[in-house]
């Protein structure tokens, strides 16, 4: 949503547009370009980070909120990628642990040898076949193989087996037909947008000549750089640049066709998750992944998050082109394959809170099966130009750091620079020095949270160590609760200054859990856009159009029509 008519240009972006140049620009602020973007500035590269949206507000919003090594990858042969994803989990459990937490997580198993002739004619041809279920002989194999990827150190504990009796004791709500159960450990995300606020902050705070803008569109290719176009204002600008990045995800080749240079790079496939309000289902994860195979072949995952139960995901042939929406048919499908695990507890379209949709950012894979198209990554380069431009292919939440790794040497030897700054021990905002212990936690807060009483919870949890700064910035203004006490006035207005908020929906949906767990309710949403109105100048129409904008938002991901009352 745009304020072509009265909004002010932000200072931000007026910097960006009267500079008129940077080293690098940067076309997409998902994590990969967020990613690439704090890489950059931590080496001293004047970069721009552009985006027609908010920050991880496409692609990014909707992932199944893990860190994972891709288990299932093995079988498509994709080796490398599954020790870095290892790798780059364990990595990220010590440089953001705030967000990223050990996710302990059990595979249903229904037979001994299920699987293991269709196996490798998968491995070889990357054709789903007729479905056949995974068995435990095969199970045991891979995992075997994925232990081997975790040897550093004990950052997770090795798989286990166990027959019926012990599985069932252990998770008694299980279906009591399977004959094993598999246990191993990944990791869970709890903010996934959050988690790319810090990484795109570690870079805004690295190097003054680093700047990223939200709400402002490429739209075109220059001699010299790229045109852009700011969405609050409508005005329009040029941006040279000594090299571009397209990292715009499902969208790489509609940005490279707005650049006048077609191309069919990407092959995206949907994904839907739904969220449940459902404490039964909840008590029967015993706080696991229940992580499997269902019977057309796809793999899927039931796992608590935030007091809630995420169900997903699908695997769908889609268009970049069109929103992705969240369909009856596959909640139909959900509910199905949670019946199939947990066959004694019944649910109901009641118990959603939230069901949201994205598109991953595959490769082009013609007739291979969504299931078996690489979620490796690569880099095309376009030099027909003075300007080189450069575009990702691909790329997966557990390894941003990597990839930005990656592309970002790619682009400092474009420039005739060397890296200066090694990121694979550089803490990831709020995760630096975050206590892990209960003892750390009560220690820190005392030191750093004076006086925040209930809330301390809920701010470092939102913030990492970074809560300190909030809290010292709230503790200095007259404050009041929003939302039943989930942010405050002195919080929002934080927010606006440090966080980039410029509409209700990045509130709402990206800078809290409110959407997500179901707690955006008419009282809440009118409450903060109220305050927000005095932050951010709006009038009484604009206050209320932007609520409306949450309830259309949230209806076209969600398929419900509103947000819970």
């Amino acid at each position: 949503m745009s304020r072509v008519a009265s909004s002010p240009e932000r200072p931000s972006v007026r910097a960006v547009r009267e500079a008129g140049r940077a080293s690098v620009v940067v076309v997409g602020g998902g994590i990969n370009g967020i990613s690439t973007f704090r890489d950059l500035a931590l080496q001293g590269v004047d970069v721009v980070l552009v985006e027609r949206g908010d920050f991880a507000s496409g692609a990014s919003s909707a992932s199944s909120h893990m860190v994972h090594g891709g288990i299932r990858y093995l079988e498509n042969g994709e080796f490398r990628l599954v020790k870095e994803s290892v790798q780059e989990r364990n990595r990220l459990l010590k440089l953001a642990p705030h967000f990223v937490k050990p996710l302990e997580t059990t595979i249903p198993i229904y037979s001994t040898f299920s699987g293991i002739l269709s196996a490798p004619l998968r491995f070889l041809t990357h054709r789903s076949g007729k479905p056949q279920e995974r068995g435990a002989a095969l199970i045991k194999l891979g995992l075997m193989i994925y232990d081997t990827f975790s040897r550093d150190g004990g950052s997770v504990p090795r798989h286990r087996f166990l027959r019926r009796e012990r599985a069932l004791s252990e998770l008694p709500r299980l279906d009591d037909k399977i004959a094993y159960t598999a246990t191993y450990f990944d990791a869970s995300m709890h903010d996934p947008e959050r988690l790319a606020l810090d990484v795109l902050l570690d870079g805004v705070r690295a190097h003054d000549g680093a700047r990223a803008l939200n709400y402002v569109e490429a739209v075109g290719r220059t001699p010299r750089g790229v045109t852009v176009r700011d969405r609050e204002t409508g005005t329009t600008f040029d941006i040279e640049a000594d090299v571009v990045v397209n990292a715009s995800g499902p969208w790489t080749d509609l940005t490279n066709e707005a650049f006048g240079t077609p191309t069919r790079y990407m092959g995206g496939t949907k994904g839907s998750h739904i969220v449940l309000d459902h404490p039964e289902l909840l008590a029967a994860t015993r706080g696991r992944e229940i992580f499997f195979e269902h019977s057309d072949g796809r793999i899927v995952l039931i796992y608590p998050l935030k007091g809630r139960v995420l169900v997903g995901t699908t695997d769908i042939d889609a268009d970049p082109a069109e929103p992705a929406v969240c369909t009856e048919e596959e909640v139909d499908y959900f509910f199905d394959l949670i019946r199939h695990v947990f066959p004694t507890i019944a649910v109901e379209r009641s118990q959603i809170v939230y069901r949201f949709s994205g598109i991953r950012p595959l490769p082009r894979h013609e007739d291979t099966a969504p299931g078996f198209v690489s979620r490796d990554y690569r880099v095309e380069v376009d030099d027909s130009g003075a300007v080189p431009f450069l575009s990702l292919v691909g790329g997966k939440w557990t390894t941003f750091r990597a990839l930005g790794e990656t592309l970002a040497t790619r682009v400092l030897g474009l420039l005739g620079r060397e890296r200066g700054v090694d990121t694979t021990e550089v803490p990831i905002g709020g995760g630096r020095e975050f206590p892990t212990t209960d003892a750390e936690r009560d220690a820190w807060v005392e030191r750093h949270l004076p006086g925040a009483g209930d809330r301390a919870a809920r701010l470092l949890a939102r913030y990492g160590t970074r809560a300190a700064d909030v809290w010292g910035f709230v503790s200095e203004g007259e404050d009041a609760p929003l939302a039943d006490g989930d942010i405050s006035t002195r919080e929002l207005e934080w927010m606006v200054r440090e966080e980039h908020v410029v509409h209700l929906t990045d509130v709402v949906l990206r800078r809290t859990s409110l959407a997500f767990t179901g707690h955006a309710s008419d009282d809440a949403l009118t409450g903060i856009a109220g305050a927000l109105a005095d932050l951010l100048g709006w009038d009484a129409l604009t206050r209320d159009a932007e609520v409306d904008e949450v309830h259309q938002h949230v209806a076209q991901r969600d398929g419900r029509g509103r947000v819970s009352a």
